[in-house]
């Protein structure tokens, strides 16, 4: 909490000069250049993939556990990349995306035989694509007639400086990817924006959910008449943004990988739970009913639910502005986020970063709050607070009720 408060004196005593608080917000990230993460694990399993990539070996074919017993792994330090990453994640095959794994090869390329050499590497990427957001999210703010120093509500946010520069999750290149192609669809450039929106995808699967928001913004509701000419361009950006996909991930396309990536993401949805809100409250029902968790069944029925929600915002909310279009990936996001079985703090760095685009303020309020599910680290069995987590979805239930009762919020002047 002191953070925040440190990052909004700042800047509010700095208002009016922008490359003090972009100074502010590099040295608070600097200080993270040699630190290894100890939030997260994550990063053990970044650095394997990225050298057994480089060694010449597919990471979405082979699990780590395999190499290990096998006890002939072609990477240096494998044994003690292993053990940080753990048994859970050595024993599930990859499901980051190629432009990510992109980023673990170069990091393997610059230090693969340094485990604070690559973390060094990976966190290099990570701040500047945290640059590449104030540059390009500052010309969005200034496009739509909003204060650019919403942007700092970004760049000077503890919880994305920790999250992000301090415990190396690549939210930041994914949301760079976004804000870039939102800001080009702004300025017409509707072909660039959907290969951007294509790499986006390519680095986090989630930017998939937004595709069908962008229908009204090509294809517009004035008078409700369809313009057939938007729908071609609509349906030729959702193309682009495919096809972009499907090239990077062409190089590592077979029956085998698809099998692979596929069976990951349903255990993702079928298997874990952290920091749920609306799971929580369904999984209480079904152990009262049916006496034991849930979750496979829950998993399967909650996506497709989010799916339609996305579908009838996208048809019954205003999205054919840019900041309409903002709002509607905003809330479709925090949708399928009150649905998910497992929301890691690092996820709202995407509602967040949409919030300043809006008037909207109850991801601000939930980046303070996720801080409330840390304190599951604080168990050596990591147990959840469920009251803690209650407390933290119900200061963002309050806030985004205020929200929506009142967009314009206190908060719009800053």
């Amino acid at each position: 909490m002191s953070a925040f408060l440190l990052s909004y004196t700042l800047l509010k005593s700095a208002s009016g000069n922008f490359t003090t608080l972009v100074v502010a917000g590099l040295l608070f990230r600097i200080v993270f250049i040699v630190a290894i993460p100890n939030l997260s694990q994550d990063f053990y399993r970044f650095i394997w993939d990225g050298r057994m990539l480089l060694a010449g070996y597919n990471p979405y074919l082979s699990l780590p556990e395999e190499w290990i017993t096998s006890g002939n792994t072609p990477i240096p330090q494998a044994n003690i990349l292993y053990e940080g990453m753990g048994e859970l994640n050595g024993s599930h095959y990859t499901n980051y995306p190629p432009l990510s794994q992109l980023c673990y090869v170069i990091a393997a390329l610059l230090a693969g035989k340094s485990i604070t050499g690559s973390v060094i590497v990976l966190r290099a990427l990570i701040i500047l694509a945290d640059i590449g957001i104030l540059v390009v999210g500052r010309k969005l703010l200034i496009a739509l007639n909003l204060k650019e120093y919403r942007i700092f509500w970004y760049f000077l946010n503890p919880f994305i400086i920790i999250e992000l520069t301090g415990n190396l999750h690549f939210e930041a290149i994914m949301i760079f990817f976004i804000t870039w192609a939102i800001y080009l669809l702004h300025k017409g450039l509707w072909v660039w924006a959907g290969i951007v929106l294509g790499l986006a995808v390519s680095v986090k699967l989630i930017p998939l959910l937004f595709l069908p928001v962008f229908f009204q913004k090509f294809v517009g509701t004035s008078n409700k008449k369809i313009s057939k000419s938007g729908i071609l361009k609509f349906t030729a950006f959702v193309l682009m943004t495919l096809g972009t996909v499907l090239l990077s991930f062409l190089p590592f396309l077979s029956y085998e990988f698809i099998e692979n990536f596929t069976r990951t993401l349903r255990l993702w949805f079928q298997r874990f739970e952290f920091n749920a809100s609306i799971y929580y409250i369904i999984r209480w029902i079904g152990y009262k009913i049916v006496g034991w968790n849930i979750i496979e069944t829950a998993g399967k029925i909650l996506p497709f639910i989010t799916l339609c929600f996305i579908l009838l915002l996208s048809w019954i909310k205003k999205n054919s502005t840019t900041k309409q279009l903002i709002t509607g990936c905003l809330l479709g996001l925090s949708f399928y986020y009150f649905l998910s079985t497992t929301v890691h703090p690092w996820y709202i760095a995407v509602p967040l970063v949409l919030s300043i685009f809006t008037n909207y303020k109850f991801a601000i309020a939930w980046s303070i709050a996720v801080i409330l599910s840390y304190t599951a680290y604080l168990s050596p069995d990591f147990k959840e607070n469920l009251w803690l987590i209650g407390l933290e979805y119900s200061i963002v239930c309050v806030v985004l009720y205020c929200n929506l009762a009142k967009p314009k919020t206190l908060l719009d002047h800053l």
